[in-house]
C-alpha cells in the first residue's frame, strides 16, 4: 500500500478532462459536401479543358503554345499541392483551404476572360496555383474532423469522383463548347466554387491556436524544382524531344539532383514541407507508392482506351467516353464498397492485394483485344480493371490518414496528392512512348517509310476515312498493338503494386478523434 501511493502523482486524475474539450465538433453533411465539391472542382478542371481545346486554339490563336495550356496548369498544381498542405498545417487548414478555392476561381474567371493565348496561359498557371490546395484542403481537413474509421465512407466519396472527373470532364467540355461557348468551361467553376465557399466558411468549426513556425522556403524551393523538371520530363519525353535527347537528359538530371537535395534539407528544417518522420511509418511509405502505381495506371488507361475506340471502331469522342463507363463504375463501385465495409469496422490489408491482382488481370484481358473486337466487348473489359483499380486508391487514402498525426495531416494529404499527380503525369508519358513506339513499328513494317511519315503527322479519327485502305488497316492496326503496348505497362505496375501491398501491416484505424492541430 505504501508503494502505490508513492507511485501515484496527486495531480494525475485532473489532467484527462480537457482533451476531449479541444476535440473539433463532428461536421454536418453539408460541411463534407462542401469539401467533396472542392475536390471536384480540382479533378473536373485538369480534364475538362482538353475537349475545348482545338475551338479555343482556332480563335485565339498560338498553335505553337498549345501543350502549354494543360502544362501550366499541371505544373503550378503540382508545384504547390505539398505547399498547401503545410501552410495548412502551420496557419490554420480552414483558411488555407478558402485562400485555394479563392484563387482558383479568380484564376477561372480570369481565363473565361482572355484575350489571346499568353493570357490564357498565364490565368491557367493562377488558376492551377489555387488547385492544388483543393484536395489537400479537403483530405486535410477530413482527417482533422473525421476519424479514419469514420472517415472511410466519405473518402469513399472522393475515390468516387476521381473517375467521374476523369470521364466526365471531356464530355462536359464536349457540351458546352458545343452549345454554349469555350469560356463557360472556365466559368462553370465560379457557382460550384460559391457554393464550397459558403458551406466550408458557414459550417467548418475548428479550434486551436494559430501556429508560430515558420515554413522552410529551401525546401519549397528544391521540390518546386525537383516537380517542374519531372512534370516537363513527363510532358515532352517522347514528343517534342527524343528521350534520349540532352535536353530530356538534363531535365532528368536537375530532377534528381534537386529532390537529393531535398531530402538533406528536409531532415535539417525545424518544419519541413513533407515530414521525414511520415516516411518512417511503413504503411505510410506503401501507401505512397500504391498511390503512385494505381495513378499511372489510372491515367495510361483513361488516356489511350479511347484513341482505340475512335481510330478502330470510328467513334466520336463523346461515344468513346461513354464507353469507358465500365472503368468508372468498376472504381466507383470497389471504392464504395471499401469505404463503408472499413468504416463498420472492417479490415482493410486485404483490398489492396486483391484490387491490385484483379487490377492486373484486367490489363493482361485487354491484350485479348484486336482489330475485330466488339467495342461491347471491350468497354466490358475496362470493368474489371477499374475494380482492381479501385481497391488500391480507396485503401491507400484510408492507410494515409490513419498513419499521420494530426499535425501532419495537410503534409501527409499533400504528399498523397503529389505522389498521384506525378505518377499519373510519368505514367501517361511513359506509357505513351510505349503506344508511340508499337504504332510507328507497325506502320513502318507495312507501309515502309510512308508508314513512319504517317505516324509522325497530326492524323484525326475523321481524316483517317479519307485514307486508301491500306493505309487505314495498317493504322488501325498499329494503334491496336500500340494498346497493346499500353496494357502490357499497366499490367507490369498493378504487379509491382501487388508486391508493395503484400508488405502492408492490419494497422487498427482511429476510432477516436484527437484534437485540431495548433493551427486550427
Amino acid at each position: 500500500m505504501k508503494q502505490r501511493t508513492e507511485t501515484t502523482p496527486p495531480t494525475t486524475p485532473a489532467a484527462p478532462p480537457p482533451a476531449p474539450q479541444e476535440s473539433p465538433p463532428p461536421p454536418s453533411r453539408l460541411a463534407v459536401l462542401g469539401l467533396l465539391l472542392g475536390i471536384v472542382l480540382a479533378t473536373l478542371d485538369g480534364t475538362i479543358v482538353g475537349t475545348a481545346l482545338p475551338t479555343i486554339v482556332g480563335e485565339l490563336g498560338g498553335l505553337g503554345h498549345f501543350s502549354w495550356v494543360v502544362t501550366a496548369y499541371l505544373l503550378t498544381a503540382a508545384v504547390s499541392t505539398p505547399i498547401w498542405g503545410k501552410i495548412g498545417d502551420l496557419y490554420g487548414r480552414k483558411g488555407s483551404y478558402l485562400t485555394s478555392i479563392t484563387v482558383f476561381l479568380a484564376g477561372s474567371v480570369l481565363c473565361g476572360l482572355a484575350r489571346n493565348m499568353e493570357q490564357l496561359i498565364a490565368f491557367r498557371a493562377l488558376q492551377g496555383l489555387g488547385a492544388g490546395g483543393l484536395f489537400v484542403g479537403a483530405m486535410a481537413l477530413m482527417g482533422t474532423l473525421l476519424t479514419p474509421a469514420q472517415a472511410g465512407r466519405s473518402q469513399s466519396m472522393i475515390g468516387v469522383m476521381l473517375p467521374v472527373a476523369m470521364i466526365g470532364g471531356p464530355l462536359l467540355g464536349g457540351f458546352l463548347t458545343d452549345h454554349l461557348d469555350w469560356r463557360w468551361v472556365f466559368y462553370v467553376n465560379v457557382p460550384v466554387g460559391a457554393v464550397a465557399l459558403l458551406l466550408v466558411g458557414l459550417l467548418v468549426r475548428l479550434r486551436g491556436e494559430r501556429g508560430t513556425a515558420r515554413i522552410d522556403y529551401a525546401g519549397a524551393a528544391l521540390l518546386t524544382a525537383g516537380i517542374l523538371a519531372l512534370t516537363l520530363l513527363g510532358t515532352w519525353g517522347g514528343t517534342t524531344y527524343d528521350w534520349l535527347s540532352p535536353q530530356i537528359g538534363g531535365l532528368a538530371l536537375l530532377a534528381a539532383a534537386s529532390l537529393a537535395a531535398f531530402a538533406r534539407v528536409e531532415r535539417r528544417a525545424p518544419e519541413p514541407v513533407v515530414p521525414p518522420r511520415l516516411f518512417r511509418d511503413r504503411n505510410f511509405t506503401l501507401a505512397q507508392v500504391l498511390t503512385f502505381l494505381a495513378g499511372a495506371a489510372m491515367l495510361g488507361a483513361a488516356g489511350y482506351l479511347p484513341q482505340y475506340l475512335q481510330f478502330v471502331h470510328g467513334m466520336s469522342s463523346t461515344e468513346s467516353g461513354l464507353l469507358l463507363l465500365p472503368l468508372m463504375l468498376g472504381m466507383m463501385g470497389a471504392q464504395l464498397y471499401i469505404g463503408r465495409a472499413v468504416g463498420k469496422g472492417g479490415r482493410y490489408r486485404a483490398y489492396p492485394i486483391a484490387g491490385a491482382a484483379v487490377a492486373t488481370a484486367g490489363a493482361l484481358a485487354l491484350l485479348t483485344v484486336g482489330v475485330d473486337t466488339p467495342a461491347a466487348v471491350a468497354s466490358a473489359l475496362t470493368f474489371v480493371l477499374g475494380a482492381g483499380l479501385g481497391c488500391l486508391l480507396q485503401p491507400s487514402l484510408l492507410i494515409t490518414m490513419n498513419s499521420a498525426e494530426p499535425r501532419d495531416m495537410g503534409a501527409a494529404s499533400g504528399t498523397n496528392a503529389l505522389l498521384r499527380t506525378i505518377g499519373g503525369s510519368l505514367g501517361v508519358a511513359v506509357l505513351g512512348s510505349l503506344h508511340t513506339g508499337r504504332l510507328t513499328g507497325t506502320l513502318t513494317n507495312r507501309l515502309g517509310p510512308d508508314g513512319e511519315r504517317l505516324a509522325g503527322g497530326e492524323l484525326t479519327p475523321a481524316l483517317l476515312h479519307g485514307l486508301p485502305e491500306p493505309a487505314r488497316d495498317a493504322f488501325r492496326a498499329g494503334v491496336t498493338s500500340g494498346l497493346h503496348g499500353v496494357m502490357a505497362g499497366t499490367a507490369a505496375l498493378c504487379a509491382l503494386a501487388l508486391a508493395a501491398a503484400r508488405l502492408i501491416r492490419e494497422v487498427p484505424l482511429r476510432t477516436e478523434r484527437k484534437a485540431a492541430a495548433p493551427a486550427d
